[in-house]
């Protein structure tokens, strides 16, 4: 029989290290959540035209190694989002899970190409590739998870806010995180920072799942 908080169907079992792996997802998450609220409030150290602000090219440096890696995290979560078995087996989970996987790799990867552009203004030189994978890996991942999500729903292993929280992270990267990223600094920042706090409330789910 499963046990009251998982919100899965007798007879089903999620393996530990989805467990695991939802964990690392879901610290992953609050840390990007940390990150974004820092970089919103912290005060400008170049100007605002600069690709690096509000930090020094150095600062910048280090703080997208730290997102390659935090990305890393959140990785791990939609991994074992694919093997815990509670999506509804088909296209949907396949592709879903799948094209979010490679849409959050591109994403880590592009976050320690963006290290390139630290000298540069924006737009600058190389920036518009940047903006272009930032563009196509964020809404790979949004996608993805609305596959995903949707496959989440039909299975009905996971009910109430556990059956909707794949499926709203997805849906988040459009509305309203694409909107706010074309505003100003501050409103993106706190998008952003709001999306990874989705990833660690799903984190957190696949966690509770394994235990």
């Amino acid at each position: 029989m499963a046990t009251a908080g998982t919100d899965t169907s007798p007879g089903t079992a999620v393996p530990a290290w989805v467990g695991r792996a939802g964990l690392v997802c879901a610290v992953a998450g609050v840390l990007g959540a940390v990150s974004g609220i820092f970089l919103a409030v912290y005060p400008g150290q170049v100007s605002e035209d600069m690709y690096s602000y509000p930090l020094t090219a150095g600062g910048f440096s280090v703080v997208q190694i730290w997102f390659f890696v935090q990305h890393l995290g959140l990785l791990a979560g939609i991994v074992a989002l694919a093997r815990a078995e509670i999506m509804a087996p088909g296209r949907s989970a396949r592709w879903g899970t799948g094209l979010a996987a490679l849409g959050m790799a591109l994403l880590a990867v592009t976050e320690l190409i963006a290290i390139t552009a630290r000298d540069s203004t924006y737009p600058g030189d190389g920036t518009g590739l940047l903006d272009a994978l930032y563009g196509v890996s964020t809404l790979a991942v949004g996608v993805g998870l609305i596959l995903a999500g949707i496959a989440v729903r039909r299975q009905g292993r996971w009910r109430g806010w556990r059956g909707l929280v794949v499926l709203v992270t997805g849906i988040f990267v459009f509305v309203p995180m694409m909107p706010a990223l074309m505003g100003p600094f501050v409103l993106a920042r706190l998008a952003i920072t709001v999306w990874m706090l989705l990833f660690a409330v799903l984190g957190h789910a696949l966690w509770k799942a394994a235990n």
